[in-house]
C-alpha cells in the first residue's frame, strides 16, 4: 500500500496567524509528496519484481508450445517465480483466443495447446512491491501482425510517459497505431497504476483517447497493456471465475469460510487468488462452498474470463514503467 500521508504538527500558541492559502498549498504538498514517494520507497524491491518479472516471462513464452497443457504450463511459471525467491502477484494467467485476461488454469484444467493465440500475463511481488507484464504467442502463425501491433503501440506509448502528461495522450498513441494497422483496441480494458500490494489503482491508463486529463507523476509505477483485435474492441465477462481478491472485512458465520477467510487474509494480503491455490490447502467441497459465500457477502470479487464480444482473436503486449523524465521500464533483464 502507498505511504501514509505526511502530517504537520502546528503550536497551539503560535503567535502569527498561517493563512489557508497556505495551509492549503502543505495538503497538496503532502499529497503529492505521496504520490511520488510510494514508488521511491524499497525502489530496489519494485526494480529486482520487474527483472524477475521479465525473466519469468521469457521462461512462461518458451514453454507455449503445441502438446503442452495449460495447466503444466502455469504450475512451471509458478514453480519458476518460487525459485527466483519471489512470489506471484497475482495468479499467471494463460488466455487464449478470443478471452483477453482472466483465464486461470484449475486443477482439472485439461486444455492441450494446439493452435491457439495466447496471453501470457503474470506478475510477481517481493515484499508486496509488484511487476505485471505480458506477451502474445501466435501458435497457428496466423496473427503476426495483430501481435506486432500491441507490440509497437507499447513501445510508442512509453515514450510518451513522463510526468506532467496526461493518460488520455497515452491512450490516444496506443488507439491510433492500432487503428492504423488495422485492428481495435479494447476500449473497456485499460492499464493501470501499481501500489505497494495493489495489483490496480489509480490512475487508469486508457486503450484510446477517452478525454480522461489525469495526469502522470514523477515516481509513478503503471502498467501499460495495450489489447489488439480484429473484432469490435470490447470486452465482457463470460466462464466461470477462478481468480478472486479479498476486497471487504465483516464477519461471517459459516464455518468453511471462516476457517478459509483468515488464511486467505494471511497468505495473499489482499492480492489476487486462485481457486487451485485454495485446492493445496482445503478440500474441495469447502473451498466452493466458502468461495460462493464470501463472494456473495461481498468479502471476495470474482474475475470471470474476459471475452471480446465478437469472439474475435486478442492480442497483449505489457510492460511496468517508472515515470521519471525519462521513462523506466521495470520489467526488462
Amino acid at each position: 500500500m502507498p505511504n501514509a500521508l505526511y502530517s504537520v504538527n502546528i503550536p497551539v500558541a503560535i503567535s502569527c496567524r498561517i493563512s489557508s492559502y497556505f495551509l492549503k498549498f502543505c495538503r497538496l504538498s503532502f499529497i503529492y509528496l505521496n504520490i511520488c514517494s510510494y514508488a521511491m520507497e524499497d525502489l530496489e524491491k519494485w526494480e529486482k519484481a520487474g527483472k524477475l518479472g521479465a525473466q519469468v516471462l521469457d521462461y512462461g513464452v518458451s514453454l507455449v508450445k503445441p502438446g503442452k497443457t495449460v495447466l503444466e504450463i502455469t504450475e512451471a511459471i509458478e514453480k519458476r517465480i518460487d525459485e527466483l525467491g519471489g512470489k506471484p502477484a497475482f495468479p499467471p494467467q494463460l488466455s487464449l483466443n478470443a478471452a483477453a485476461a482472466h483465464e486461470c488454469a484449475d486443477p482439472d484444467d485439461n486444455v492441450v495447446l494446439s493452435d491457439q493465440l495466447v496471453k501470457v500475463d503474470l506478475g510477481i511481488q517481493i515484499d508486496g512491491c509488484l511487476s505485471d507484464n505480458a506477451a502474445t504467442v501466435d501458435l497457428s502463425e496466423k496473427y503476426k501482425d495483430l501481435i506486432s501491433a500491441a507490440k509497437e503501440a507499447l513501445g510508442l506509448a512509453i515514450k510518451e510517459i513522463k510526468p506532467g502528461v496526461e493518460v488520455r495522450q497515452i491512450g490516444k498513441v496506443i488507439g491510433e497505431v492500432i487503428q492504423l494497422r488495422g485492428y481495435e483496441p479494447i476500449r473497456n480494458l485499460s492499464g493501470h497504476g501499481l501500489g505497494k500490494y495493489e495489483v490496480h489503482k489509480s490512475p487508469s491508463i486508457p486503450n484510446y483517447d477517452n478525454g480522461d486529463k489525469t495526469k502522470l507523476h514523477k515516481g509513478m509505477i503503471i502498467a501499460v497493456e495495450p489489447f489488439a483485435t480484429p473484432g469490435d474492441g470490447m470486452i465482457s465477462e463470460k466462464g466461470i471465475p477462478r481468480v478472486f481478491m479479498q476486497i471487504d472485512k465483516k464477519p461471517i458465520r459459516d464455518p468453511f469460510s471462516r476457517e478459509i477467510l483468515p488464511y486467505i487474509e494471511s497468505a495473499y494480503t489482499g492480492l489476487p487468488f486462485s481457486r487451485r491455490w485454495l485446492l493445496k490447502k482445503f478440500p474441495k467441497t469447502k473451498v466452493d462452498y466458502a468461495l460462493r459465500q464470501l463472494t456473495t457477502s461481498g468479502i471476495l470479487e470474482s474475475f470471470a474470463p474476459l471475452m471480446e464480444v465478437s469472439d474475435k482473436v486478442v492480442a497483449q503486449a505489457e510492460h511496468t514503467v517508472l515515470v521519471e523524465d525519462e521513462p523506466v521500464i521495470l520489467t526488462k533483464e
